[in-house]
């Protein structure tokens, strides 16, 4: 979706938006680093992110990565920066067909700064000499597929800042207008965002006296200039608020305390309440907006699953539809890949000598009491918060020897605001039945299966390694709906589904996780990884949905073991 359509439909509705900015880290560590805070910033819902384009187009590689990943793995509205610095027309042409291909439809043109030892911007050849150029070629080029947002300077642009006095002439400030006009009306920009000065020189001398005399006494003390920037940051927002102005855009550097406590103290977000539009992210790359339904399987590993369906034409509407016909990628390194922080995270706390099953137990009975916060088979960080309603139970079946790597407790209707459970907006009510899945021994399956026949409401799919198959759903076309939502003048939403021919898809992965997220930890030979292998060829894959999600008990069945 443009910025600017989200932008006019919040202002019909009078609220107040954000965004943030980011730039690409020098290191592997910063990028990882980076992501990690974007997922926590994201999940405030801010209008928008964008990502700089280094100067002289020095991080152009790192930039269509990190704005593609934005866009369809953290699923936040995507804005990439885009300079004429050092890049010809057959360069701008290969960001742009990348970002589109990618579902990014916003780009904010710039004419970029000088090419690195240089004091002036110099027109590389074959490319464009200023940022109305690159706006009249995007517009030519490309139609009204990309939203265009452009650059003001409140102050003029630093080119026609007079050296001496810090301050632009009248003369050269409409100068300056007149030529934002023509690239925001005449060429077809849809939006402004206004710029912030980082050379040094040029910054000090805007700030104001009253800024470096508060600054003073405090400049030694780290936490104090952070809280005084905080206070000023809220102060001048709230002015720009009570003079009209809806939309903020932060420029984070990369950091997430001060943007976020900016925003609390404008009551704009709240930390201990973050809404969801749907139970999982839904990207917001525009060839998957109409995605409103998921297999539940991929619910803690959801880029896995963004990912393996990146190729699809369409996604599932409504009831699943058609859907199951579509062909899941195929698995690639990329499912069993981590960002390194969590990957070192994962294995200090996984890698660990195991003895015998009791050992492997453990590991998972100690992540379902959040006494471990990563797991071979989440790419989320640490229990989700309604797994609190039922941790104790899983702790429970866990040290039976049942292995959990999913769940959801049941609802029956919940208010659509509630913190830990609700999604889908306002004045809704949400509902969910009661699933767990797992892996087991064969013996402990085919207790369970027996216990099964006293308990009529629950639905169980069970397979191995090899894809032995046992269930007691009539058919593997059968598809269930385990999550959905009553709203006000809507139809019944069904996000999350638990499907067979899915479940086939996803136990490859699953298993594949035993040898290559886990056993891979330690080295070749070790008596670990030969434990974990086994496991992986003998147990079973299970899913339990209990259906009567009112009366219900799902943990019922596991009682005796």
């Amino acid at each position: 979706m443009k910025v600017i359509e989200k932008i006019r439909e919040a202002e019909s509705g009078g609220k107040v938006v954000f965004s943030f900015e980011f730039f690409p880290p020098k290191t592997e560590d910063g990028v990882d680093n980076l992501f990690d805070r974007m997922e926590r910033m994201v999940a405030h819902n801010p209008t928008f992110c964008d990502i700089t384009w280094g100067a002289g187009g020095s991080t152009a590689d790192l930039t269509l990565e990190i704005a593609n990943r934005m866009q369809n793995m953290v699923c936040v509205e995507t804005m990439m920066h885009l300079t004429c610095t050092n890049m010809p027309v057959d360069k701008i042409d290969h960001a742009l067909h990348h970002i589109k291909s990618n579902g990014i439809q916003n780009v904010l043109a710039l004419r970029g700064d000088p090419p690195h030892g240089q004091d002036k911007f110099v027109q590389v050849q074959g490319g464009f000499a200023c940022a109305l150029d690159l706006v009249n070629h995007i517009r030519s080029t490309y139609g009204d597929y990309f939203g265009i947002t452009v650059a003001g300077y409140p102050e003029a642009h630093p080119d026609v800042i007079q050296s001496d006095g810090g301050l632009a002439t009248p003369e050269a400030y409409q100068s300056d207008l007149a030529y934002l006009k023509r690239k925001v009306v005449d060429a077809g920009a849809d939006l402004i965002v206004t710029q912030l000065f980082y050379d040094t020189d040029i910054f000090l001398k805007f700030i104001p006296s009253e800024i470096t005399a508060a600054l003073e006494p405090i400049k030694d003390n780290e936490e104090a200039v952070r809280a005084y920037g905080i206070h000023l940051g809220t102060e001048m927002c709230r002015k720009i608020i009570a003079n009209g102005i809806k939309t903020l855009h932060l420029y984070t550097l990369n950091m997430e305390k001060s943007a976020l406590a900016i925003l609390m103290n404008l009551g704009l977000i709240e930390e201990a309440k973050i809404s969801r539009s749907l139970p999982w992210r839904r990207p917001t790359n525009v060839f998957r907006v109409k995605e409103d339904v998921r297999p539940i399987f991929w619910a803690n590993r959801p880029k896995s699953y963004i990912s393996r369906t990146i190729g699809w034409e369409q996604y599932p509407q409504g009831r699943w539809g058609d859907s199951r016909n579509a062909s899941y990628g195929a698995l690639t390194d990329y499912q069993f890949m981590r960002a390194r922080t969590r990957g070192r995270k994962l294995h200090d706390e996984w890698a660990v000598p195991l003895k015998d099953v009791e050992d492997i137990h453990e590991r998972f009975l100690k992540y379902c009491l959040g006494n471990l916060r990563s797991s071979p088979w989440s790419e989320l960080d640490g229990l989700q918060p309604e797994t609190q309603i039922i941790n104790e139970q899983l702790g429970s079946i866990n040290s039976k020897g049942f292995l959990t790597i999913n769940s959801q407790p049941s609802v029956n209707g919940a208010k659509s605001d509630s913190p830990i459970v609700g999604w889908g907006g306002p004045d809704g009510y949400v509902y969910q039945k009661a699933y767990v899945e797992f892996f087991c021994s064969k013996e402990k399956l085919n207790t369970l299966v027996e216990k099964c026949k006293s308990f009529p409401f629950l639905t169980y799919m069970a397979v191995n390694k090899e894809g032995s198959w046992i269930s007691n759903v009539r058919s593997q076309s059968d598809v269930n709906a385990v999550t959905w939502g009553v709203f006000p003048a809507k139809e019944i939403i069904q996000p999350t589904v638990v499907d067979p021919t899915s479940f086939m898809v996803w136990k490859d992965e699953a298993f594949e996780i035993w040898s290559r997220g886990w056993a891979q930890l330690y080295p070749d030979g070790d008596p670990s990884r030969k434990l974990l292998e086994q496991v992986q060829s003998s147990y079973f894959l299970v899913n339990l949905v209990e259906n009567d999600y009112v009366n219900g008990d799902l943990f019922a069945v596991f009682r005796d073991f």
